[in-house]
């Protein structure tokens, strides 16, 4: 299938403009995603409706703490990514075509059989996620076109390194998103991801702009990125760009992939790295891959009455009211069940 969102240039080369990379690719070859492939000058791609995996998830598990809590989400992915993270915890899906020879696998299915599936799962919304959603974006496109009109929720859990294009293109039926923000210091993105870090920054300013509702993701790796002055500074961007009522994960380390030099990230950043979060002026931090602490609830910024408890993917008693504090009556920004 040919692919949006790209220019022909001189000798049947082709600029990709899905991604950050805007990889110009020669014909007989392929962008870094490894499932955009240019044939004699027209681009392709190679995962249309080719899905790797579809299951229904918690919405808790993207993770969107702020958006239909406690509902069910149904999740897709193709193989691919335009990221070659080492610590990748899908790299057996999303590293496929670059660990293997190009190699591409999925069954066929098609954007009506999704939505159906959604449906019959009892889901409120669906969930572009396990590898990177950008990479199959016309596949994504046709299922969220689709289930928007059916009022069914559309989710990107993604890297957030989509151009303004194609983010301006999808926005209309793109209600929620949660963006990995895995660092705030440009070598990281650049040795650990392969990628930079302005990038992202752009795009969840774009995000924030055209209405899409945002969480942000940190997985804190020991040794790499576990800097407090860094972490403040991550934070803080978050405050001043994005809004201080943006919520924040902070999300625990396993050494997994390509990254096993070093340990799981202790209990005690995660801890702290809230606390920085919270002193940076962000109303909702939450630690992630810590099933019991404290950091999995959440609190009213006013009073400090619990809101949301939670434990793992288990949602247990919501105290909101219109989506304000039960208690006090402060408005808690989110999207939250009627």
């Amino acid at each position: 299938m040919e692919a949006l969102l790209y220019e022909k240039r001189s000798d049947r080369k082709v600029e990709c403009a899905l991604c950050s990379h805007r990889c110009v690719i020669p014909t007989g070859h392929r962008g870094i995603c490894g499932v955009r492939e240019n044939r004699d000058g027209i681009l392709h791609t190679l995962v249309y409706g080719r899905l790797i995996a579809g299951h229904i998830d918690p919405i808790e598990k993207k993770p969107l703490f702020h958006f239909l809590p406690g509902s069910l989400s149904y999740s897709i992915a193709t193989v691919g990514c335009n990221f070659r993270c080492r610590f990748c915890q899908n790299a057996d899906i999303a590293q496929m075509p670059a660990d293997h020879g190009g190699r591409i696998r999925g069954e066929a299915t098609d954007a009506g059989a999704v939505l159906a599936a959604a449906v019959r799962g009892g889901c409120r919304s669906i969930a572009y996620t396990y590898t990177e959603p950008t990479v199959f974006f016309e596949f994504a496109l046709d299922t969220a076109r689709l289930a928007h009109a059916q009022g069914i929720r559309n989710l990107f859990v993604t890297n957030g390194y989509m151009t303004r294009e194609a983010l301006e293109m999808i926005a209309p039926v793109l209600d929620a998103a949660n963006v990995d923000l895995k660092a705030f210091n440009r070598k990281y993105y650049r040795e650990v991801c392969g990628a930079k870090l302005e990038r992202v920054q752009e795009t969840l300013r774009s995000m924030k702009a055209l209405g899409v509702f945002v969480e942000v993701t940190t997985l804190v790796v020991p040794g790499l990125n576990d800097d407090p002055a860094e972490l403040k500074a991550l934070a803080e961007f978050l405050v001043q760009d994005l809004g201080p009522d943006t919520p924040w994960h902070i999300s625990r380390f396993h050494p997994t992939y390509r990254l096993t030099d070093r340990p799981p990230t202790p209990i005690k950043t995660l801890q702290s790295a809230r606390e920085i979060g919270r002193l940076a002026g962000l109303k909702h931090v939450y630690t992630g891959n810590a099933p019991g602490d404290e950091g999995e609830n959440t609190f009213c910024p006013s009073c400090g009455e619990t809101l949301i408890e939670r434990l793992g993917f288990r949602v247990g008693e919501v105290r909101l009211k219109d989506g304000r504090c039960a208690k006090c009556g402060t408005a808690i920004e989110g999207v939250w069940p009627s």
